[in-house]
């Protein structure tokens, strides 16, 4: 689960790494009075958005008066933010947060990662700040700086300061790029974050370390022993499909196909959509229903898949092990008997009791195409897909 850049900042803060100061805003009147609260002669006004290359698609502007706040928040508000993270749809700009400029020496950029080639949280940083990792790594590898954290141990001071001569920190800040170091470890490990970014970090004119941006990814299997981060959720910056289905239990992440997949288990989702596309076709979603899938649930999976628009045929993949064919088919009946669909449904089931759930299927008098292999499912379903798109070309036609 991603979270805003304010949020994040104030998580942060909490754990003792220094950042501007700022208030959120909903409209430009209200972001005006933020920075008159604040004071100051220069302030940054930031469209909220789960989305990095903010400053490239004129989601960040500087600006030095009340007339230049309320016109860039204006310019923001309501509208669809496009960078290179968000694809061509772009994310809806609904808040803004408006901070005070800080006197900037130079920029760092520092990560915190759970890497699992060693399992363990891995910090990244570069003495080249201010642009994208991969930019980085491209441009400038040899200025970054990596370093692993014994988790039984945490992040020793010697570690931090190592970090900070290596990212050249001059003496008069080393003991703050420690404490930020060190708050930005714990908010990881404490909260169940996946992902601590900061990018820029930056030194100031007066020898001060501050955050200037700041991202923080979660894991959504923690949430729930984290209700005070998983009211931070925003679903407005999530895809509805998405969002739709982390709510009922299921795992989903849309895909600009037109096959769509009800499968279980995550490897065989992943096969499941590989094989779709040596076929001819294009997997709309990833879908797992998981392990143990009742019929009620394997109904509510077709729901989520007809849902989508570009969805033109449904192929379902069970290799029952912990799940039973026969409960998948029950579900695939069920849910064709409420909600008929006039699209190809394809249906591929092995494994426990997967007599009775062809059995089912046989017997249910609908307009089931079943396949005994995932090859031949994967075929049969680009098969029946160009063929419904022919006839339905055909009535148009006419």
């Amino acid at each position: 689960m991603d979270i805003h850049e304010y949020q994040a900042k104030e998580i942060l803060s909490e754990f003792g790494v220094t950042v501007p100061a700022g208030g959120l805003a909903y409209s430009p009147e209200q972001a005006a009075y933020r920075a008159r609260e604040m004071g100051g002669d220069k302030w940054i006004v930031k469209a909220q958005v789960h989305a990095g290359g903010r400053g490239k698609a004129g989601g960040v502007k500087v600006c030095c008066d009340d007339n230049e706040i309320m016109d860039a928040a204006s310019s923001m508000l309501g509208k669809k933010l496009v960078t290179h993270q968000t694809g061509p749809e772009g994310k809806g700009v609904y808040r803004l947060y408006v901070e005070a400029a800080v006197p900037i020496e130079r920029e760092i950029y520092l990560g915190f990662v759970l890497d699992r080639t060693s399992q363990r949280i891995m910090i990244v940083a570069s003495s080249e700040g201010g642009m994208e990792i991969e930019e980085i790594s491209a441009d400038r590898p040899d200025s970054i700086v990596r370093a692993t954290i014994d988790p039984a141990g945490g992040l020793a001071d010697f570690q931090a300061r190592e970090i900070a001569f290596k990212l050249g920190i001059e003496p008069a800040s080393t003991q703050h790029m420690v404490r930020t170091l060190k708050g930005c470890y714990r908010a990881f490990r404490d909260l169940d974050a996946t992902m601590v970014e900061i990018n820029p970090l930056v030194v100031t004119t007066d020898n001060r370390i501050i955050a200037l941006d700041a991202k923080m990814t979660f894991d959504d299997n923690a949430l729930f022993r984290r209700s005070n981060v998983a009211e931070l959720r925003d679903k407005s910056q999530e895809d509805p499909r998405e969002s739709h289905a982390a709510d009922r239990g299921l795992s989903y992440v849309g895909l600009d196909g037109n096959i769509g997949c009800i499968v279980n288990g995550a490897g065989l989702a992943m096969a499941t959509m590989d094989t779709i596309k040596l076929a001819g076709g294009e997997p709309a979603n990833f879908l797992d229903i998981g392990g143990g899938a009742t019929p009620e649930r394997v109904a509510k999976a077709f729901r989520l898949v007809k849902s989508d628009a570009k969805v033109e045929a449904i192929l379902v993949n069970i290799f029952a092990g912990i799940n039973r064919c026969d409960w998948v088919a029950e579900g695939v009946v069920q849910a064709l008997r409420e909600e008929p669909m006039d699209m190809p449904i394809i249906v591929r089931l092995s494994g426990t009791n997967v007599e009775e759930g062809q059995k089912i299927l046989a017997e249910s008098g609908l307009p089931i195409i079943r396949a005994a292999t995932l090859k031949e499912a994967a075929d049969r379903s680009v098969a029946a897909w160009k063929a419904d798109q022919a006839t339905n070309t055909k009535l148009k036609a006419v």
